[in-house]
Parts: structure tokens; C-alpha cells; sequence
């Protein structure tokens, strides 16, 4: 029996509210699969990896992290994505800012999560503070063909120092989904900080959603996800998209939020929509099987991920930390979800 299972007393509240929901909405639930991105906000062990810099978040490093705030933290996320699912947690969830494996083997193995059966796909990356892109799922539901993670081939294994790109082809409900996961180096010391693997990674994903289509001469299912640390006008991620108007395209679902001014991510009290889901026009366009429509994409916003803003007027994200201060909350970023529905 998990030691965190009944920790928190809502947990138990928030599934018996699921459970009195209406049949028909179980109906409409049971037609459609959820997929969710979440930026995690540092999912680190309390463990010191020789490998990586990860000093900052070790019991005595300059977080203070130790083991109450790590469970406290692996509690608040297990809780995010059973909240997310509504009925059930989605079928796949893809995570970044996850320092190992043994942290989501605690999160899907120690948790209420354990009654879905989840399981992981996890390899560490690059990255110099050894935080890596995955992808966890529910394996009565996703039936996985293969996997890999890429850097850019131009490149030398030792000069790529950020998240490599995870790419997931599998079945879910007897179609097949391309999903290819990200996390693009971020900005923090101005906007062209990174700039150059930015580009390098956006150049390969185009590359590499090419090939897809070209080995499907009748168009892909195909999701990116991720936080691209760029909001959807940005000329990097727009040089991602492909903008015919046949099935060979892609679409950036995030636009139109982003236009009224939604995010994913707070910076000096404004959002920012820096968290995306971008699918092949042929995921828009099928008549039978899988499909999505634009309103399906979905920023997870409810009142518990949110706190009043101490210094801009309006709401934030009620992140595990503000600066250097310890605040026990979820992230730093709101996750993203996009249902894919039956017909």
C-alpha cells in the first residue's frame, strides 16, 4: 500500500465528485482518449548524481530540498494528473523537468496512480543538470511500436548539452499516433540565450516529420508537444510548421489561446503560451477512427494550480518555488491536454 495513497483527504473527495457524474457523460468520456503535456518545475531526487548539476536540489544545496518536499511534491503532481483526466488519468502523459527514472517510478508506482498502470518511457538526456523529456502511459490503453530520443545530427553527442527530442510512435484504440515530445532550451538570460540549438532542434523536428510524411502517402496522426520556451509567433517555431493545405500539414492549436491572450506560463504578469500542441491537418480532416478539433486542446487551469499574484494584478501558477523561496506548490508552468476523439 502506497505511503502517500490517502495522504491528502481531498484526493478521496475529488474521486467520489468524479464518481457522481452523470452516465451520459461517462458515455461521451468513454468515445475519447486524453493526451497531457505537463513542465513539471524540477522534479529532482534528494540524491547527489555525480553526472549532472543537480547540487542546487540536494538536502543541503541552496533549494533545500529534502524529503518532505519531495513528497510533498510527488503527492501534488499524482493529484494534478488524476484532476486532469476527469473520469479516469489521460492515456499518455508527457512530462519534462524529470531528473530520473526512480522519480517516476515513485510518481506511478507510490502513488493512487498505481490503479492505472501506467508504465515509462524514460532516458536521461544531455543536459547539463540532467533534467530529460518523457513520457508515461497507460498500457491497457497504449500499445507502443517503437521509440527514440534525437539530437541533431550535425552534431557530436558531447556538443548537444540540452533535451534531446522524444519521439513515440504507437496504438491507441487501432490507430497509430506520432507523438514527438519536446523541451527547447530556454531563454533565461535574454532572448537569444540557446537561440542557436533552438534552431538546430526546430530544423530536425521538420526533418523528421517530412520523413513521416513521406512514409505515409496518405498523411500522419502526428502531436508535438512541449514547452518550446517561444510563444506561437515566434520565427523558430513558425519555421517548424508546415503550411500547405493538404493532409501533409501541420497546425499549431496553441494559436488561437495565445491570441486572447491564454498561457501556459506567467513572466512579469503577463501569460505566455510557451507550452504547445501542434498536430497534422490529417488529425483535423479524418472521418473515421481517431481524430481532434481545435477546441479540444485545453490549457488545465483549475483553481487548486493557480495563486493571487503578489506583484501583478490576477492569478499565477502556484509553483514549488518563487526565486529562491519554498512556496509547496505544483509548477511553475499550467499543463496542456488535447483529447482525441472517436468516429
Amino acid at each position: 500500500m502506497s505511503k502517500w495513497l490517502f495522504q491528502d483527504v481531498s484526493v478521496a473527495f475529488l474521486l467520489l465528485n468524479l464518481s457522481f457524474n452523470s452516465v451520459y457523460s461517462q458515455v461521451v468520456v468513454s468515445q475519447s482518449e486524453r493526451v497531457m503535456f505537463y513542465n513539471v518545475e524540477n522534479l529532482f531526487d534528494i540524491y547527489d548524481d555525480s553526472l549532472t548539476e543537480d547540487n542546487d536540489f540536494l538536502p543541503d544545496g541552496l533549494m533545500k530540498w529534502n524529503l518532505s518536499r519531495y513528497n510533498k511534491k510527488i503527492n501534488s503532481l499524482y493529484k494534478t494528473i488524476i484532476a486532469a483526466g476527469e473520469w479516469e488519468p489521460p492515456a499518455v502523459v508527457a512530462l519534462c523537468e524529470i531528473e530520473n527514472r526512480k522519480v517516476l517510478e515513485d510518481l506511478i508506482y507510490g502513488t493512487y496512480l498505481t490503479k492505472f498502470n501506467y508504465s515509462i518511457i524514460h532516458e536521461d538526456s544531455p543536459d547539463r543538470r540532467g533534467i530529460d523529456v518523457c513520457l508515461i502511459y497507460r498500457n491497457k490503453l497504449v500499445d507502443i511500436i517503437c521509440y527514440t530520443y534525437w539530437i541533431p545530427s550535425k552534431l557530436k553527442p558531447q556538443d548537444f548539452n540540452t533535451r534531446s527530442v522524444l519521439y513515440t510512435k504507437f496504438i491507441i484504440r487501432s490507430d497509430t499516433i506520432h507523438l514527438i515530445v519536446n523541451h527547447w532550451p530556454s531563454r533565461r538570460g535574454g532572448v537569444l540565450a540557446g537561440e542557436s540549438n533552438r534552431l538546430r532542434i526546430a530544423s530536425m523536428v521538420h526533418e523528421k516529420v517530412d520523413s513521416i510524411f513521406k512514409s505515409n502517402s496518405s498523411g500522419a496522426r502526428i502531436i508535438i508537444m512541449g514547452d518550446f520556451n517561444c510563444t506561437p509567433d515566434d520565427q523558430i517555431l513558425k519555421s517548424l510548421i508546415f503550411s500547405s493545405d493538404n493532409e501533409k500539414s501541420l497546425i499549431n492549436l496553441s494559436d488561437s489561446l495565445a491570441d486572447k491572450g491564454c498561457g501556459t506560463y506567467r513572466y512579469m504578469g503577463k501569460w505566455e503560451m510557451i507550452d504547445q500542441v501542434i498536430v497534422s491537418r490529417r488529425l483535423l480532416s479524418l472521418r473515421e477512427g481517431l481524430y481532434t478539433e481545435p477546441n479540444l486542446f485545453k490549457i488545465f487551469s483549475p483553481d487548486f494550480l493557480l495563486k493571487k499574484d503578489p506583484k501583478y494584478p490576477g492569478f499565477t501558477p502556484l509553483s514549488t518555488y518563487r526565486g529562491f523561496k519554498y512556496q509547496g506548490g505544483f509548477s511553475d508552468h499550467l499543463p496542456v491536454i488535447l483529447d482525441l476523439k472517436v468516429r
